[in-house]
Formats: structure tokens, sequence, C-alpha cells
């Protein structure tokens, strides 16, 4: 049913509004991932908004480039670049990039990622590996990256994955996604633990819905209106949200912040009762959310 007029639905500041002061990251070059487009951008940009200068890295190159223009509009550096986070020459080849126009990378961002709605029985293997490889093998491949050069330096910094809140329960069709999100959390948690002697935090937001010009949520379900009554806060999360608690991960504000996997759905995750509808199988699904045809 729709949202009930009566009910209070909390919405966020404007995107020019940052929860931070604009010089909370000044001095400092974040590696984005992914940056050029959707939440990968959402994440540049609110870096950019805390005075970072922003590496946009995306498979094309192309979308780089238009995302690091808008990016560059909030006043700050930025730098576009091609490269495939599956290949770890290439990654090394970004950084070396990235620090030569920038300067030294002291924040990353990991949002490089792919995903199609497709059940489980029907992925081919190629499909498998395009999702799960860009996720999990350009997750690690970046992150070491980062961390061996801040290692060698002695220098600390703050790493955010982007993971997903179905990594907990699953979701029709994202079996490679879901996979793959599981993975980045294990590595969150991992790493964090591994690299905290040397100053490195890592943390991982496990994003909701966040409906974007990129993104599959809320097109075949009928729009996001259905997805908003599915959901406690009564709405889909803005993108803005996304990128600003992912960057507030890294702010000095929450040093003591590492290893942790945050769970940003507005309680998706949460409603869950015995008042539930039946559950029908995604093949059985005449129409409605995830129903497939």
């Amino acid at each position: 049913m729709p949202v009930p007029d009566n009910h209070i639905v909390a919405m966020p500041p404007p995107f020019e509004e940052p929860p931070y002061p604009a010089d909370v990251f000044a001095g400092q070059t974040v590696l984005v991932s992914g940056g050029g487009t959707g939440m990968g951008l959402a994440m540049a940009r609110a870096f950019a908004q805390g005075g970072a200068q922003v590496a946009v890295m995306g498979r094309s190159l192309e979308k780089a480039q238009e995302g690091a223009g808008k990016i560059a509009t909030l006043g700050v550096r930025v730098h576009a670049m091609s490269c495939d986070v599956r290949l770890p020459d290439q990654v090394a080849a970004a950084f070396d990039e990235a620090e030569a126009v920038l300067g030294p990378v002291t924040l990353l961002a990991n949002n490089a990622g792919a995903n199609f709605p497709v059940l489980a029985e029907d992925i081919s293997v190629n499909a498998w590996n395009a999702v799960t490889r860009i996720a999990i093998d350009g997750t690690f491949l970046c992150s070491t990256e980062f961390a061996r050069r801040l290692i060698a330096r002695g220098q600390g910094g703050a790493i955010v994955n982007n993971s997903a809140q179905y990594i907990w329960t699953g979701f029709p069709g994202d079996a490679h996604s879901a996979a793959a999100k599981t993975a980045q959390a294990t590595m969150t948690r991992k790493m964090a633990r591994e690299w905290a002697p040397y100053g490195i935090r890592v943390n991982a937001i496990a994003a909701g819905f966040f409906p974007h010009e990129t993104s599959t949520a809320g097109r075949r379900e009928g729009g996001t209106e259905v997805l908003q009554n599915m959901i406690p806060a009564g709405r889909t999360g803005s993108i803005h949200e996304f990128g600003w608690l992912s960057a507030m991960t890294c702010t000095p504000f929450f040093v003591a912040l590492t290893g942790q996997v945050i769970l940003q759905d507005g309680g998706e995750s949460l409603r869950r009762s015995l008042m539930m509808p039946d559950y029908v199988p995604p093949r059985e699904r005449a129409e409605g959310p995830w129903g497939w045809r």
C-alpha cells in the first residue's frame, strides 16, 4: 500500500549542505573506482565537498571524464583515468598516474562493479566472472596496491567499500552480485585487522536502494513508488546520502572506526514479520517486485 500521509518521512539536507567542513579532506587525494557514474560519482562528489582532490577511475575513459567534469564544478582538482580493475598491471599504472598528477593517494573508494538481474540457474560462466571478478578482484587489487604504497611511505589512510544490504539475505536474481558483495564485506574485516597497525582504516557501506541514472532498481518493478512502500523509512535513499556516509567513514571524526560494514537501507532489512505476504518464487510471480518473465 502507499505510504500513509500521516507517516513522518525524514529527508536529508540538500546536497549543498554536507555534514562535514569543506576542508576536512584538504591536502588529500582520493581514488574512486567506477567513479564516473552512479554511486561511485556520489562518493567522488562527497569527497570533493570535503576538499579532496579526486582521481576518477573507470573502465570507460569517456564516462570517467564526464564524471570528472561534474566533480570539478565543486572547485577541486580532478583527474580521469581508464583502468580495468581486474588487471593488476593496470591498477598499478592507474595509481602511478593519479599520484603523478594529484600527489599521494591517501583515500580509496572501491565502487567498481557490475550487476544485472538473472536467476542463478541461468547465469553463464562469463556472466558470473564478469560480476564477481570486478567486485572481488577489483577490490582486492586496488586495496592492496593502495596499502603497499601507504605502508612504504609510513603513512596512514582510509578505504571505503561499496557493498550491499543483501549480503545477509541474498536477493532474487543476484546470486553473482550477492556473492561478490559478501566477499567485499569479508575483505573489509580482514584487511582492517591486518592494516590497523599501519594507520589504514577499512570500512564498507552495505547500501540499500539508491535509485540513480545508471541503476536498475525501480525500473522493472514499477518505479520507486513500489520500492518506497516496502521500506520502513517510507522512501528510497537519496544518492548523496550514500556518498556522504561513505566519505564520513574516512574523516578524522571516525578514526576509531574500522572493520565495520554499515547498513544504510532505510530499515528495509527490518521489515520481515509474521504479517508478510505469502512467499512466491521469482519464476511464479506474474508481476510486481522482481517478478520474472
